[in-house]
């Protein structure tokens, strides 16, 4: 084991060299492009519940149209907090007890139930619904969906029923606070026998759920995955908590729509929203075999930590970096490909500004012809349905041609100046000439980083 004085060389030795990381990462991985005989995957399918909009096709125009959805939390329990604003699902859009009957909501926490209203809507336009008696089709089929925070307020009513007697504990209970849950419930409706994986990683879990589903296809573990992520945590206790952490938006309680805003020299924090998006990804021959639709395709992952602090990310950006220089390498492309990052940014002020100096950083000239948006002003942040969410948003944008804005981007202060924001308006994605090639951040508490590289589909 290392001491004290051997670790603090370490840290400081790692802090010098990030220009060495940089310089030799690509060498690492650059073998492992298309060219390489990898399976390739692609999306077919997917499917959202989210504060603008509960179907693909909503969504998407909500998110063009440079609306937010955040609104004002209802209560006298939230009256009392400092943050009294959040992004949660209309119940015009969703009504789960139209959705599921008594007996089934008993058994799941309200993440499940975005995430298997999501999965339907995915498998419906992947045209992917295998038979349970087809053995072949449900055992080359898994599922990859993750869960950043359990209902706590399920916690906590489920403990003051325990204290007027044991037989007011749900025998529910557990299986409603299991992370594991939406893809263990999502695997035994549909029957999928592939691979049966939950990702817990914070802010970072829709990203990394849809990455290792990724590479479960390509290393031929599975030809479908479905995959992406859920969250439905916002409670007064949930709201409380991140306020403590001095993590949310408070400046705007009397004007909502204005409270998430990435970039921003006025932002002051996050705003918490809900829902779930999930993706069928497939590897492209079996998808070319059934006639599948295309959407896109998922060409690179980097993951990467920190080793830093518990909530805020390294003052030199060198996590992001390490995630998207690796999701470039994985993916077989340079900087010069990319022209858009769909970024992480919060709305917080010190990690919008460190996955600023990240994004320019790692593209140096490249910036000129690069495009950044952050598309939480519209939904706020999701935590473990975040970066699935905006993967969405990616793919469409790649598909479509289309750059979503970030709603609330008035004015940047120096410290991130020298990109190109797509602010409040969306943009035509110029270049048409060459491949819409994108990247996708998302990074969670305790510096978990991960990184999509998501491609238009090209034969």
């Amino acid at each position: 084991m290392m001491g004290p004085n051997a670790h603090s060389y370490c840290l400081l030795r790692a802090r010098k060299s990030l220009p060495y990381v940089l310089r030799t990462i690509h060498q690492s991985h650059s073998k492992h492009t298309r060219d390489s005989g990898r399976r390739r995957v692609v999306v077919t399918g997917l499917g959202v519940v989210s504060p603008v909009g509960c179907n693909v096709e909503a969504a998407w125009q909500t998110i063009l149209s440079g609306q937010s959805k955040v609104g004002r939390l209802v209560g006298e329990t939230y009256d009392k907090l400092p943050c009294r604003v959040a992004a949660t699902i209309d119940t015009n859009d969703i009504d789960l007890e139209k959705c599921f009957s008594k007996t089934e909501l008993k058994t799941m926490a309200r993440a499940t139930a975005f995430a298997l209203i999501a999965a339907k809507e995915a498998l419906s336009r992947a045209s992917w619904m295998p038979a349970v008696e087809d053995e072949t089709a449900c055992q080359r089929t898994g599922v990859a969906i993750g869960m950043g925070m359990v209902d706590l307020m399920d916690i906590c009513e489920t403990n003051e029923a325990l204290k007027k007697g044991y037989n007011r504990v749900s025998p529910f209970f557990v299986p409603r606070i299991l992370p594991n849950m939406p893809a263990g419930q999502l695997s035994i409706r549909y029957g999928f026998r592939g691979p049966n994986h939950a990702v817990s990683t914070a802010c970072a879990t829709g990203a990394h759920a849809i990455g290792d589903a990724f590479r479960f296809i390509q290393h031929g573990d599975a030809d479908v995955m479905v995959c992406g992520g859920a969250e439905a945590c916002i409670s007064p206790l949930g709201i409380a908590g991140f306020c403590r952490l001095r993590a949310l938006s408070t400046a705007f309680n009397d004007e909502p729509t204005a409270s998430s805003r990435p970039f921003d020299e006025r932002r002051d924090g996050f705003v918490m929203g809900e829902g779930s998006a999930i993706f069928v990804l497939e590897e492209l021959q079996h998808a070319l075999r059934r006639g599948a639709p295309i959407y896109g395709e998922i060409l690179g992952y980097g993951l990467s930590g920190d080793a830093s602090h518990l909530t805020a990310p390294r003052e030199d950006g060198t996590g992001a970096l390490l995630a998207m220089q690796r999701a470039l390498a994985d993916g077989g492309v340079t900087v010069a490909d990319i022209g858009y990052v769909n970024a992480h940014a919060t709305s917080t002020p010190i990690g919008d500004a460190i996955e600023a100096r990240a994004i320019r950083t790692l593209f140096g000239e490249h910036t000129r012809s690069l495009a950044v948006s952050s598309t939480k002003g519209a939904h706020g942040h999701l935590l473990g349905a975040a970066g699935n969410l905006e993967a969405l948003f990616v793919v469409m944008a790649c598909r479509h041609g289309l750059l979503p804005p970030t709603v609330n981007l008035h004015k940047v202060t120096d410290d991130m100046a020298g990109l190109h924001y797509v602010a409040n308006s969306s943009e035509l994605w110029e270049g048409k000439h060459r491949r819409r090639v994108a990247l996708k951040n998302s990074f969670g508490f305790g510096g978990t980083n991960a990184c999509l590289c998501i491609g238009e589909y090209s034969e």
